[in-house]
């Protein structure tokens, strides 16, 4: 078992960029939420937030200036097909950077325990 951080294990801050930024672009190419992300006010600020999110949530030092998950996805109406094509993105971006699969397991853990606060909201 790794002993370092989920943070640690993902690239620190750099890595997570390049996650988030991988991941961006496949919620853009991705049919099943491409459209929400296209019409995103600024994808410059979403991609902030969600490292910013990823980082805090991972153990590093960075602070999460978002809004909780609730207020975030309220009224969007999210399916649970879009949360699994989300999901999916993320593990695929993961994976592009060669993040082993414990991690990614711990990171598709987290997202499991999110699904409630994003689903239908």
């Amino acid at each position: 078992m790794d002993a370092r951080s989920l943070y640690s294990r993902l690239g620190g801050a750099e890595g997570i960029r390049r996650n988030i930024d991988d991941v961006i672009a496949a919620h853009l190419s991705n049919p099943v939420v491409s459209q929400r992300f296209k019409k995103a006010e600024d994808l410059g600020r979403l991609k902030v937030k969600a490292w910013e999110f990823f980082c805090a949530g991972a153990g590093g030092p960075e602070t999460y200036t978002g809004k909780d998950m609730i207020s975030a996805h309220k009224g969007m109406n999210i399916t649970d097909a879009e949360y699994e094509a989300v999901t999916n993105d993320i593990l695929s971006a993961l994976k592009k950077n060669r993040i082993d699969d414990a991690t990614a397991h711990d990171v598709t853990a987290i997202l499991n325990s999110l699904k409630a606060q994003v689903i239908g909201v």
